[in-house]
């Protein structure tokens, strides 16, 4: 019988039993178990097993967005297994927090339709690169008890939430040696040549030989309970530090060189454990090409980055922190994508309670988006003047940054601002892209804060990204709004409504930089039925689709006429115009008192017939030349039966190619969809063939369809 807590515990100290067990019968060296808050877009860590609280700032809070294999196995509800190499390859922006080899496997937790949550689980770098079964059956068993504990205590009325910060799980050692025996352990020790360290996890000595105090030069009182790196000045590049992160995280043997000045060179090399890291030291010959004595370079630049605070991030993990919201914010591309990403990722790294992004807009500011902001606040900033009355306005006018660490300091150079506000104290940096103001960036804290030196450098660092990010996202946002305003124009508002006929139509361009295309689509009303066209213009932008609205015009100019001459006139035009662009287009003429169509292509994807009884035949339209190719070239037209109940499907070829894949295989399937769909409307016919389209969230091709379906009770 597994311990079951009092369930009346919120905290995640709750499912610390069941978390500890896993970690220990799977053989794992450490992880974390993460929660998911109802209404959260991220992940919060809860609990945390075989590392120090300090490293783990990168996994503290995960955005769900984000390109984590732990956001991923979250958004996807399955297990993901990295092996010790894959990770760098699989998921760069996670690697850059943790660049060692280790190997790893998340695990949703998941009951029925709600997911609690993320198991992650790390195994040393000497881990085989595939997983081993037994240990992700123990792995799932653990998962499943921890999901039913999470599940339980919910529907108690007691649901578990995260603390502000992971609570570390201590594994209990198999082993208590007694005093005597720790005393023969120190004297071995002694006896050894060279030196010896012990360190806990955390970093901190706990052990020093006497020939390790000599070799470091300091005594041994100055050693016990401190990190080395802080200690010993001339380990304090951020290297050496590097070198403690791999071996605690890969938890495989690592070394380094050293110089104690101003001449004695030393090797170091860690040996890692469930409990801390033994450090074996002794006196080495300079590196070759090396400099025989000075510090390092490396050590004067890591000193500016080093934060003075102890909420501050760590030194190593800071430019971890701002290399992975580097990576985020390039990905940002509209001005909404930059908010999401301010008000999770980044309001998380800093550990921030309020955040607010405001650009100029004219001679006014705009809040683009806030988190953890009074309303009374937001009011206050929205909209006003760029004046030095606010805050945010004096940021950007003068374009310097603002820093107020309580209450007192606030309403000293804005008064009344920290009750408007309910902040005590907030940091404000202003946004600047190629020498313009772009806006500016406010994280607000509940307590009093001091802002160390290397707050300060993150912070400009941060502002300095976030302004290129905005100022990107804003200019594509213009283009975007200018664009969808062309792709409206060119298009059909609205498609005629045909007494007798349903119809449904789709456009979605590939283009996500300008997103606009050359597919183009129409039906036009005809005295003794109708006529639909579609095509598609060579490219994906704006010249494209000037002319596909030329093409669309001409078409659309002379319906009516035989299919083969309105494609006729149309390569007509395009020869005479010379754009230099290609176009596939088809033509339908549906003749309602016949009950027949008549149709031809100039180079374009053959159409799809829908007969009454739902089976779907694709039509072998005789083929003819593109577009703009040949100017005397001719069209053939063909003949098919359009009965009552029948449908007709015209479509673009992004419907249907995928690279890799043959063209009949996916014409094959896209008649199989339309036949499974057949006694849907239109409309939601239309929609799942746009879902099943290849990419279908991020096309690398146009697509435009049009069905028209004439109805049973047509004569």
């Amino acid at each position: 019988m597994y311990f079951m807590p009092d369930l009346p515990t919120r905290g995640p100290e709750v499912l610390g039993p069941l978390f500890d067990q896993v970690v220990e019968e799977s053989g794992a060296h450490g992880g974390l178990l993460l929660l998911l808050p109802p209404g959260e877009p991220m992940l919060f860590a809860a609990l945390l097993s075989g590392f120090p609280a300090k490293y783990v700032g990168p996994w503290t809070r995960i955005w769900l967005q984000s390109n984590f294999a732990i956001a991923r196995s979250a958004r996807e509800r399955r297990q993901i297994w990295m092996g010790p190499s894959e990770r760098a390859l699989l998921y760069p922006e996670s690697a850059v927090a943790a660049p060692y080899p280790y190997a790893v496997v998340d695990t949703p937790l998941v009951t029925g339709d709600t997911l609690w949550g993320v198991l992650n689980l790390l195994w040393p770098g000497s881990h085989p690169p595939e997983p081993v079964p037994e240990e992700l059956k123990v792995v799932d068993a653990g998962a499943h008890r921890l999901s039913k504990l999470l599940n339980r205590c919910a529907e108690d009325g007691h649901p578990v939430r995260p603390h502000r910060r992971p609570l570390v799980v201590h594994r209990q050692e198999a082993n208590h040696y007694r005093a005597d025996e720790a005393r023969a352990g120190a004297h071995f020790a002694e006896r050894l040549p060279g030196g010896g360290l012990g360190m806990n996890l955390e970093g901190e000595v706990t052990f020093v030989t006497a020939a390790a105090a000599d070799l470091l030069g300091t005594a041994r009182g100055d050693l016990i309970g401190a990190l080395p790196w802080e200690a010993l000045p001339w380990l304090s590049d951020l290297v050496y530090e590097d070198s403690y992160r791999r071996a605690l995280f890969t938890r495989l043997p690592t070394s380094f060189t050293a110089l104690r000045p101003p001449d004695v060179w030393l090797s170091f090399r860690l040996f890692p454990g469930a409990s801390g890291i033994s450090v074996r030291l002794k006196r080495t010959a300079a590196p070759a090409g090396t400099a025989t004595s000075g510090i390092p370079a490396r050590t004067t630049e890591a000193a500016a980055l080093t934060p003075t605070t102890d909420e501050a991030p760590t030194r190593v993990g800071s430019l971890y922190h701002l290399m992975q919201l580097a990576t985020v914010l390039s990905q940002a591309v509209e001005v909404q994508d930059v908010v999401k990403i301010v008000c999770s990722p980044v309001m998380s790294a800093f550990d921030a309670e309020g955040i607010a992004l405001l650009t100029v807009d004219g001679a006014r500011l705009r809040l683009l988006g806030h988190r953890g902001l009074p309303e009374e606040a937001t009011r206050m900033i929205d909209g006003r003047l760029v004046d030095i009355a606010t805050p945010a306005a004096r940021c950007i006018l003068e374009q310097e940054a603002l820093y107020f660490s309580s209450p007192q300091e606030m309403d000293h150079a804005f008064s009344g601002w920290s009750a408007r506000s309910r902040l005590s104290a907030f940091a404000m940096m202003p946004l600047t892209a190629l020498g313009r103001p772009v806006g500016c960036v406010a994280f607000g804290y509940r307590e009093p804060h001091r802002f160390g030196s290397g707050y300060r450098t993150l912070f400009t660092s941060l502002s300095g990204l976030l302004a290129q990010a905005l100022d990107r996202a804003q200019l594509y946002d213009t283009q975007h709004q200018l664009a969808r305003r062309l792709q409206d124009l060119l298009l059909p508002t609205a498609l005629p409504e045909i007494p007798g006929l349903q119809v449904a139509a789709r456009y979605r361009p590939a283009t996500r930089g300008v997103e606009i295309g050359g597919d183009f689509y129409d039906l036009i009303r005809l005295d003794s039925g109708c006529a639909a066209a579609i095509g598609d213009v060579q490219g994906h932008n704006v010249t494209a689709a000037a002319l596909m609205g030329q093409v669309r015009t001409a078409v659309h100019a002379t319906a009516g006429a035989r299919p083969d001459e309105v494609l006729t006139r149309a390569n007509k035009l395009l020869t005479d115009l010379d754009a230099g662009l290609f176009t596939s287009c088809l033509y339908a003429h549906v003749d309602f008192a016949t009950h027949r169509a008549v149709l031809a292509t100039a180079g374009h994807p053959p159409p799809l017939l829908l007969d009454p009884e739902g089976q779907v035949t694709i039509l072998d339209v005789p083929p003819g030349p593109l577009l703009g190719i040949e100017p005397d070239a001719l069209y053939t037209p063909m003949e098919t039966p359009l009965p009552p109940g029948s449908a007709l499907l015209l479509y673009t070829d992004g419907l249907v190619e995928t690279p890799g894949t043959d063209i009949d295989v996916s014409l094959a399937e896209l008649a199989d969809h339309l036949r499974r769909t057949a006694g849907s409307p239109p409309d939601a016919i239309a929609d799942g063939l746009l879902r099943q389209a290849p990419g279908s969230t991020a096309g690398t091709d146009d697509v435009a369809l049009i069905l028209i379906r004439r109805e049973d009770d047509q004569d």
